[in-house]
């Protein structure tokens, strides 16, 4: 029974590792969380904590030396661009008055708060470029 409690837990920490890299983009988080499932599978077959512990350092340094850099490259060096790079140039929508203040556009699905980049007055339903993420706010500029 303890060794399924602790599956769970290492399961659970792994899940969460995976998602925050999501939110950070190095690459670190998701290495962790990766050794944290290998920790959970080698846990659910029942073998002693200070096993599964072990398992989780060596596949994190397994994983942050060997495999880490390769797929860092392989990402940046791909042209892919991450994160809010991804966002800058698109094609968004006001949904609200934006100003060189505020205001809120959504772009791809997603609403942002928002300021132009000139200090002119987009109006609601209007098209804008997204020129720049400044925290979580989208510059922009009206759409050509």
């Amino acid at each position: 029974m303890y060794g399924l409690m602790a599956a769970l837990i290492w399961l659970i920490v792994g899940i969460l590792l995976v998602v925050a890299e999501v939110l950070s983009g190095d690459f670190v988080l998701v290495m962790l969380g990766a050794a944290a499932l290998a920790a959970a599978g080698v846990s659910a077959v029942g073998v002693p904590d200070l096993v599964s512990v072990l398992v989780f350092a060596a596949t994190s340094v397994g994983l942050i030396v060997g495999a880490r850099p390769f797929v860092k490259r392989r990402m940046l060096g791909s042209g892919i661009r991450m994160h809010h790079e991804a966002l800058l140039g698109s094609t968004a929508v006001a949904v609200s008055r934006v100003d060189e203040n505020s205001g809120q556009v959504k772009i791809g699905g997603e609403t942002w708060s928002a300021r132009t980049l000139d200090g002119s007055v987009v109006e609601e339903g209007e098209a804008v470029t997204v020129v720049e993420i400044s925290g979580a706010t989208a510059v922009v500029i009206a759409a050509v």
